[in-house]
């Protein structure tokens, strides 16, 4: 069996920076246990899964360990590979079906922006010591997936010192720490060692929860965010009503296939 697999970086317009992401084009779907192979094999944070006999075009997302069930980089990174590679040149739009739902893909220039649903950050009364990341957050809330810190300064973002045993015990799929910054937009680290990604180096959906608080906060709807990895990467985003807009650079690092013997 041969499969088509493209590797891009997502959130960045350089190569060796932003979120890694592998994306696989299929017929049909692959087993789980077989699609779950393929990106233990790859061992990014994500690999996306497309089957393009699906109208819209089906998505599935999997980490190394298990599969998840949104992905902002992942998808980002697919829209690139059916923009620029496939029959989607002429197209400004690409709709996937995924179990989150439609998930739009749209060209802006040189940017891509991704249509996600709006989560809904809810305000926790219980409180956190400096156990998980070495500060004690100011505000801690959660979302529909993960844990959103927030802490009054980046410096605090920055030096983050992560508990990866600590945040693995957590009952949701991963923290997220956030701040603002000197410019009056924000930044970010995400952390998914459940998952078997300790620190992910740019995290599309984390800003699906992310951005909602940040938008009351600042009184503004369009926030230029940074997440602030090793890695780094820079996302545009826009809050809609109930959704999302979140954009971003991809860069191509390979276009390639995988040959596998099925036994």
């Amino acid at each position: 069996m041969k499969i088509k697999m493209f590797q891009v970086d997502a959130f960045t317009s350089e190569l060796f920076s932003g979120n890694p992401a592998a994306v696989c084009l299929l017929d049909e779907w692959l087993s789980d246990e077989l699609m779950l192979s393929i990106s233990a094999e790859n061992n990014l944070s994500e690999t996306a899964f497309l089957n393009l006999s699906n109208d819209p075009i089906g998505i599935r997302w999997f980490s190394p360990k298990r599969e998840v069930d949104l992905c902002g980089h992942a998808t980002l990174a697919s829209a690139r590979v059916l923009f620029d590679e496939l029959k989607s040149k002429d197209s400004e739009e690409i709709v996937f079906e995924s179990k989150r739902g439609l998930l739009k893909a749209q060209k802006d220039g040189d940017l891509i922006f991704l249509d996600f649903p709006k989560d809904k950050p809810e305000v926790l009364e219980q409180r956190f010591s400096e156990t998980l990341f070495g500060y004690a957050p100011d505000t801690v809330m959660r979302g529909t997936d993960d844990y959103l810190f927030i802490f009054d300064k980046e410096e605090k973002i920055k030096s983050i010192n992560a508990n990866y045993e600590e945040i693995s015990k957590l009952d949701s799929r991963g923290a997220i720490a956030s701040s603002k910054d000197s410019e009056g937009n924000i930044v970010s680290r995400c952390f998914y060692p459940k998952y078997g990604v300790n620190e992910d180096p740019v995290t599309g959906s984390a800003h699906t929860l992310i951005i909602p608080y940040w938008s009351d906060v600042l009184g503004r709807n369009k926030i230029k965010a940074r997440q602030l990895s090793e890695r780094g990467g820079e996302l545009f985003c826009e809050v809609s009503n109930d959704r999302i807009k979140i954009g971003g650079h991809t860069s191509l690092f390979f276009d390639g296939q995988i040959e596998i013997e099925i036994l």
